[in-house]
């Protein structure tokens, strides 16, 4: 099952962005992040050009959860579309509808990424249409105007777009043969799972931080919204895992030998072997 390359609009262009989340987003001191910053105010290595003055070392400086963060191309969409290219630093009167509008359209653009791959899922073809018709309304939302986007209930509409991932998933999943386990949702933190037949599971949302998955079999897993932060998945097969992301890989650890889904990068600092 072949994974569809990223859409231009749904990959991160951050020469393109007026560093977003580096502005409207808050940070919590914690292992991700060295200190604290409130929502709407400029990141303190922010530097005047809108770039990270410590992009190349942002691991060892305390600041991981950047390395992991995935807008799916919401930034540069809110800054060069939404707002057509003010810059929030010269046109101050737009920092806060423009700080407002990102999460919201980060969030319609993660569904977005979802529902393109949907389309790909040849089993899931009885539900194409369904799926096309999500997505263009995902579009039509996250095309909005500054005011627009305001009123958008996106958990709604989130729920409504889950609700019909989840029927693709289980029709893609339906063609495994054997029992597929059920972990939707749970507290799997530290679990040893080293080796574990995962293929086709519903892992959705579930919580892996620092799950032992080495060698495991998670191939047409459902990994939507699984937390992997540090999940160990050297030499794991996540061949034609669903709704896997970049940035779920970006969070967890691996090697050379762990295999990726097609379209998916192999994250910089994992080991080649």
């Amino acid at each position: 099952m072949s994974r569809p390359a990223p859409l231009p609009l749904l990959r991160a262009d951050c020469a393109s962005c007026f560093a977003l989340c580096c502005v409207a987003l808050p940070f919590a001191a914690s292992a991700d992040f060295a200190a604290d910053k409130p929502a709407g105010r400029p990141c303190a290595q922010l530097r005047d050009d809108f770039r990270c003055g410590i992009h190349e070392r942002l691991r060892p400086a305390g600041y991981a959860g950047c390395t992991v963060y995935d807008c799916f191309g919401a930034g540069q969409r809110v800054s060069q579309h939404t707002f057509g290219g003010r810059d929030w630093r010269e046109d101050p009167a737009t920092a806060r509808a423009m700080f407002a509008a990102f999460p919201v359209v980060r969030q319609l653009h993660e569904l977005l990424w979802y529902l393109t791959e949907a389309l790909t899922l040849r089993p899931a073809a009885p539900l194409h249409g369904e799926v096309r018709r999500a997505l263009e309304a995902t579009e039509r939302l996250a095309a909005g105007t500054p005011e627009e986007l305001r009123a958008t209930e996106v958990a709604g509409h989130r729920d409504e777009v889950s609700a019909l991932l989840l029927r693709v998933s289980e029709r893609v999943r339906a063609g495994l043969p054997g029992r597929r386990r059920n972990h939707r949702g749970a507290d799997l933190i530290g679990a040893r799972l080293k080796g574990a037949e995962l293929r086709g599971a519903n892992l959705r949302g579930a919580r892996l931080i620092a799950a032992d998955l080495r060698s495991a079999r998670l191939s047409l897993a459902d990994l939507i919204g699984a937390d992997l932060r540090d999940a160990r998945l050297h030499g794991a097969d996540l061949r034609d895992a669903l709704f896997l992301t970049q940035a779920q890989l970006n969070a967890a650890r691996g090697d050379g030998a762990t295999r990726l889904p097609e379209g998916l990068s192999r994250p910089a600092h994992w080991p080649a072997g």
